[in-house]
């Protein structure tokens, strides 16, 4: 299981807004181009969390359904309650959060390093 954490700012009235657009977008077959099997969002003080979980990274299937309309449509409803994190964010990437730990009784624990742009290193 791939899971991609997505991080933004969002005033928490917004929340059933954001809600229904994923809804309205979650019946056609985005989801599916992207290779979403599950998403679930969060509302934490004035921050949003958008948990995707896919069988694989959905970073290809994202960047190819940009150019969708259906991609298009959502992105312009979720962009009147929903704004970047970091004011510098230029594409999807940059609102992903890196993991850093991970644990499974199968595996047992995955520590990673906290690097990269998303952890405030350079981008």
């Amino acid at each position: 299981m791939h899971r991609t954490l997505i991080v933004a700012r969002m005033d928490p009235a917004d929340a059933p807004n954001v809600a229904e657009a994923f809804a309205a977008s979650d019946g056609t077959e985005l989801p599916h181009m992207i290779g979403v099997s599950r998403r679930t969002l969060f509302a934490f003080h004035n921050l949003y969390f958008h948990l995707v979980e896919a069988d694989h990274d959905i970073a290809p299937g994202l960047y190819k359904a940009r150019s969708h309309p259906l991609y298009g449509e959502l992105n312009k409803k979720l962009s009147e309650s929903i704004s970047p994190f970091d004011p510098g964010w230029r594409e999807p990437k940059d609102a992903m959060a890196v993991p850093f730990y991970s644990w499974t009784p199968e595996n047992g624990c995955l520590i990673t390093e906290v690097a990269g742009a998303n952890m405030g290193g350079a981008r």
